[in-house]
């Protein structure tokens, strides 16, 4: 069963960053893709980055060159660094585990799912 527990949520205004990270039970790095989605509210789940076994990335439209997924093997850990955050970010933030072999923004890909941290920007 893989496990996952999502911190470092919070409130910031627009402009700042926040970094996001999710640990993850061993033996899941680099066994399994690994994303980042985000839910707002009353809007649909959508996937916000992605990352592969052997560390290719992939980024939804809305946050190339503002976000950052990477992750670390000696930690068990999946990181978001989310620069020049806007309003518009604001969401509650999940990490995700996929037993699928490509990276993936689809969430019907993911099998395993952490409870979420939230994030709030303000103007």
């Amino acid at each position: 069963q893989v496990q996952l527990v999502e911190s470092g949520g919070g409130s910031v205004q627009a402009g700042g960053s926040l970094r996001l990270s999710c640990e993850v039970s061993e033996s899941t790095i680099g066994r399994y893709v690994l994303g980042w989605f985000r839910q707002a509210p009353g809007q649909e789940r959508e996937g916000v980055a992605s990352i592969s076994t052997t560390g290719g990335t992939l980024y939804a439209d809305f946050v190339k060159r503002r976000f950052t997924i990477s992750q670390d093997n000696a930690k068990n850990s999946l990181y978001l660094q989310m620069n020049n955050l806007k309003e518009e970010d604001t969401a509650m933030y999940y990490c995700a585990a996929s037993a699928g072999s490509v990276r993936s923004l689809a969430q019907y890909t993911y099998n395993y799912w952490g409870q979420g941290t939230q994030v709030t920007v303000s103007s």
